[in-house]
């Protein structure tokens, strides 16, 4: 058994990280904060919620901590986790850390050896995973035309927001409606530029459905290409991953909610062969955040990667 801690529980991942833990044969929970349940026992477990302070929380032995805090406020719990236990894996789940070079970018169909024994660990963000799972075949095939930054049209649910009210999850804003914010400069964009090591476009939208990623990748390509020769590079990307499904048509966001992987699909070409569509889909909260935070836990620690990750089912659409 691992002991893991888990820092920031009152929001939706922090909630999906707590049903992942206690369904891990090895893992075992050994504090949980928060600072607005302080005192309160944890549904499921021995044990209560603790406050937020990061050199009491430090001091409580793990083998792994996970940082499921907002942005910006997760470098001060790894600072006091590696200075009181420098040898505990430490996976952040906010940005604070993903331009960090000496931390393991998460992502772990494509950083998969990196992640295996990793001590520091940046969990990418769900809009970012959503672009890469498209992109990064292209992008490291050599296929995409650098004088046109792939553009990428995204639509989450409004969990993707967060708990703290806002307009992005206001019910009664979001009803019927599509609302676009963060058009240029969104933390993502910056975050798939850089992996790719090209720049990409990103236009973030929120909608009235609770949880899952829509992903329109619009690409153009450096020599003609078809549908099926696109369709054949994904295929050997990832034929052999479990968490991910290419589907001939594009997948619907709503066949996504609640599932622990994502699909890619829908693949279609312009006539010229130079430019390129692939829709992806995937959970926010579950491939996007608390279950690629339990592969990235599970490759760190030395389990079997699914380990405590339910089955992700496949489609036949």
């Amino acid at each position: 058994m691992k002991r893991v801690g888990l820092v920031g529980a009152r929001g939706y991942t922090g909630a999906e990280l707590l049903k992942l833990i206690a369904a891990h044969p090895q893992l075992e929970l050994a504090f949980i904060s928060s600072r607005e349940r302080l005192g309160q026992s944890v549904d499921g477990f021995d044990l209560r919620y603790v406050d937020h302070d990061p050199q009491a929380l430090a001091a409580i032995p793990v083998d792994a901590v996970l940082l499921a805090v907002p942005n910006g406020k997760a470098a001060m719990y790894a600072e006091a986790f590696s200075a009181a236990q420098p040898i505990a894996v430490i996976v952040d789940l906010s940005a604070d850390h993903r331009f960090d070079e000496r931390w393991v970018y998460g992502l772990p169909e494509h950083h998969r050896e990196a992640l295996r024994g990793a001590r520091l660990i940046s969990n990418p963000g769900c809009y970012a995973t959503a672009m890469q799972l498209a992109l990064v075949p292209l992008a490291r095939a050599g296929w995409l035309d650098a004088s046109f930054p792939p553009q990428c049209f995204g639509v989450s649910g409004y969990s993707g927001a967060g708990t703290t009210p806002s307009d992005k999850n206001n019910l009664e804003l979001l009803h019927d409606n599509l609302m676009p914010y963060a058009s240029i400069g969104h933390v993502h964009e910056r975050e798939v530029s850089r992996q790719l090591g090209t720049a990409i476009e990103f236009m973030p939208n929120v909608a009235e459905f609770f949880s899952g990623i829509t992903m329109t990748v619009n690409a153009h390509l450096n020599a003609p290409r078809t549908a099926a020769q696109v369709h054949e590079l994904l295929t050997a990307a990832y034929a052999d991953e479990p968490l991910l499904e290419l589907t001939e048509t594009a997948p619907w966001v709503r066949d996504i909610a609640g599932a622990h992987g994502a699909r890619i699909g829908g693949i279609v070409v312009s006539e010229n062969g130079r430019r390129v569509v692939i829709h992806s889909t995937l959970d926010n909260l579950l491939k996007g955040a608390a279950t690629q935070a339990m592969q990235n836990i599970n490759l760190a620690l030395g389990h079997e990667e699914l380990t405590g990750i339910p089955r992700f089912e496949r489609t036949t659409k």
